[in-house]
């Protein structure tokens, strides 16, 4: 078992531009998935931005991104970023999670998701947000 924190940034129809731009300086593989992608179109404008990003190098460097949907609000430097935390199982999640929000918001409640068996989503009582998951093949 194990647990990773990665830096998660915040782009409103950047991120894809964001990550190629970090996999050309620290190499690695680069993944995107887009709202269509995982079928979780809410506005047709965000159907081809970045639900889900992820540089990944063999140096050890992460980065994650993606573009805030349309419908929520964003703005550049005030929430520009999550603290991503995976873990290998759902009960090291979940009992990361039961922790967190104890004076917490929840953004997007722990459940099951189509691209992991947990995720969810929170601002915790100070103010920084934090995404959740189970790790999927790694």
């Amino acid at each position: 078992m194990s647990i990773h924190a990665t830096t998660h940034l915040n782009f409103r129809g950047d991120a894809r531009q964001a990550l190629g731009f970090y996999h050309s300086v620290f190499g690695g593989a680069s993944t995107v998935v887009t709202y269509q992608d995982a079928v979780n179109v809410r506005i047709p404008a965000d159907a081809d931005r970045v639900m889900w990003g992820l540089v990944a190098a063999d140096s050890g460097f992460r980065i994650m991104a993606y573009d805030v949907p349309a419908d929520m609000p964003w703005h550049q430097g005030e929430n520009a970023f999550l603290v991503a935390v995976e873990g290998s199982t759902a009960e090291e999640i979940t009992a990361c999670w039961d922790k967190l929000r104890e004076g917490a918001t929840i953004t997007q409640p722990l459940a099951p998701s189509q691209w992991t068996p947990l995720f969810g989503m929170l601002k915790d009582r100070y103010g920084v947000n934090w995404v959740l998951s189970v790790a999927v093949g790694r």
